[in-house]
């Protein structure tokens, strides 16, 4: 059963006015209803505002990380525990094969149902979580292994657990270490990009967003709750935020925007999966032809590019 969310709700009636037609045998219907289904789709989704893509970067149908790394990598195997304290299954780690070259893949994982929604800890990762995912990319870093990141979170956990074992030394570490990791590296936002708990596993020479997904220092409703003491002013906050792909395209905080099937990820998994794999490929092929220096020195210079701020003079000095 398809989930459909708020601004979906002529395509779903479409949907199941096709589906009552074809139980009746009324081709002709059929055909008129999916001619008026494509007009619909092609008209909601040729104008999505950003709260809409929100929407859709969150949609309970889309695909997590372990959709993407079981739909890329062949003879793969997973990789446990952060060696200190404990095995945080927010985050997965595989290494496999795509297209003949051995890729890390490393991706937060939200979980689908409530058993698997509590294992994973809804996709917000411990220090553990976050220094398992560096202990996987230095052994990456030590054998030539590329790295692939898969960003999908509310945001890292903040638990007094969390918090006692070094959360925010566990997220800085990373941000220090992978800037200057000694191997290809690419991350992708997939859903949810949300604050430290998002940077923390997307420092890479490429960052790309999928054309739905959104990446933030705080989530729509914390800044609602904030700016206005009103999380009912998510659509405003979200709108105000740039947080959506082609916004952060244009404002060149990330580097390219990796496209969706029309009606978005869930809607048609494969292609999703397809553009993905596409991407990391042809990035991969690229980054493999600069030399360790090149790499390094572009991925600094990148990062350090990040923000800009103008100095003003006083009046009358």
């Amino acid at each position: 059963m398809a989930t459909y969310l708020d601004f979906e709700q002529n395509i779903k009636q479409l949907d199941d006015s096709i589906a009552a037609a074809k139980v009746k045998g009324d081709d002709a219907a059929v055909e008129i209803l999916k001619k008026n289904l494509d007009k619909e789709i092609n008209k909601v989704y040729s104008n999505l505002s950003e709260f809409q893509r929100l929407n859709l970067a969150r949609h309970p149908d889309r695909l997590y990380a372990l959709d993407y790394i079981r739909g890329l990598l062949s003879d793969s195997y997973e990789i446990h525990g952060d060696r200190h304290f404990n095995d945080d299954k927010s985050i997965v780690v595989y290494v496999g094969y795509i297209a003949g070259q051995k890729v890390m893949m490393i991706g937060e994982q939200k979980g689908r149902g409530t058993k698997n929604k509590i294992m994973r800890n809804f996709g917000m990762p411990q220090p553990d979580g976050y220094r398992k995912a560096l202990r996987c990319a230095k052994m990456a870093e030590k054998f030539g292994i590329p790295v692939v990141f898969f960003v999908d979170t509310p945001g890292a956990y903040p638990g007094v657990g969390a918090e006692e074992r070094g959360q925010s030394e566990a997220i800085a570490r990373n941000l220090f270490e992978l800037s200057r990791l000694k191997t290809r590296s690419i991350a992708i936002v997939i859903g949810e990009g949300g604050s430290g708990g998002a940077l923390a596993v997307s420092v890479a020479d490429k960052l790309a967003m999928l054309k739905n997904s959104v990446y933030s220092v705080i989530s729509p409703e914390g800044c609602a709750a904030i700016l206005w003491n009103d999380p009912a002013k998510i659509e405003t906050a979200t709108k105000a935020m740039k947080i959506t792909a082609d916004d952060l395209k244009e404002l060149g905080l990330i580097d390219d925007v990796i496209e969706e099937p029309k009606m978005g990820a869930h809607r048609n998994k494969d292609a999703a999966v397809k553009f993905v794999g596409e991407y990391i490929i042809a990035e991969l092929e690229k980054l493999g032809k600069l030399t360790l220096d090149e790499l390094l020195a572009k991925r600094m210079e990148k990062l350090l590019s990040v923000g800009k701020f103008e100095t003003v003079k006083e009046s009358g000095k």
